[in-house]
């Protein structure tokens, strides 16, 4: 009976005393639990640190790539045109009758080579003389002597058009008028400035564009249209210097005016 009693006392205290295999198992499920997930978030924070290093990068490039090409276009511009820039005088050399007037006229080259305007083997305007500039440079001369009378350069893409139409209205009967281009001559053009310019005798005026390269000799009181002229469209597929097309030079002979 003692024996009964006391087994009945032990079998609850059995049943309530965990398994210590049980406890141990369980413990080490989630352990192995825990250290997936630690690994599984490094992986996903290494991953997020590691595009973040490749947008920036992507960036980056983006932002330096174009300045080098641009760069390395200069360069390739600049070294087309070693052998003009070398020269500040008069390229050319003319022999013309006593009663005309020698002239050379080269359009600037790209945004880099100013232009020249030279009359009677003499330099006008160019960047030695430091009076070129971007745009249109012009040079009025008295018809009947050679005077040089009036030089000036317009900006045609960031100046003022109004400053060119008050040159070309003050311009007297009777003068020769030489024009040449530098980088652009023609954005801020408008239907009045070609029109005074169409009337010294200039036809490829109508049709000057965005950087065309340009050089033109007239007169204001002459009733033909000057042939002496040169004109080159700005086209992407067929520029010498990528974004600018070719210089263009003339040279000829001015006859003088006659009462």
């Amino acid at each position: 009976m003692i024996l009964f009693v006391l087994e009945c006392l032990r079998s609850p205290w059995r049943e309530r005393q965990p398994d210590i295999r049980t406890m141990f198992t369980i413990r080490v499920g989630k352990t192995h639990t825990t250290s997936r997930w630690n690994l599984l978030r490094w992986f996903l924070q290494a991953a997020l640190v590691l595009i973040l290093l490749v947008v920036v990068l992507v960036v980056l490039l983006q932002l330096y790539s174009n300045p080098s090409k641009a760069l390395t276009r200069d360069r390739s511009v600049s070294s087309q045109m070693s052998s003009t820039r070398s020269d500040g005088t008069c390229l050319m050399k003319k022999s013309c009758p006593y009663d005309h007037y020698s002239f050379f006229l080269q359009s600037g080259a790209a945004n880099v080579v100013p232009p020249k305007i030279c009359i009677n083997n003499n330099l006008i305007v160019g960047s030695v003389l430091n009076n070129a500039g971007v745009g249109i440079n012009i040079v009025a001369l008295n018809g009947k002597t050679g005077e040089v009378l009036n030089t000036d350069h317009f900006d045609m893409y960031g100046g003022d058009v109004e400053t060119l139409i008050k040159f070309l209205k003050s311009i007297e009967t009777g003068s020769v008028v030489l024009m040449v281009s530098y980088d652009d001559p023609a954005t801020k053009l408008n239907d009045e400035a070609r029109k005074l310019i169409a009337d010294l005798g200039s036809s490829a005026i109508q049709t000057l564009g965005f950087r065309d390269t340009w050089v033109f000799v007239g007169g204001k009181g002459t009733s033909v249209k000057s042939s002496v002229e040169k004109h080159v469209k700005n086209d992407q597929a067929s520029n010498k210097y990528d974004q600018w097309p070719e210089l263009v030079q003339l040279e000829g002979c001015i006859p003088k005016y006659l009462d």
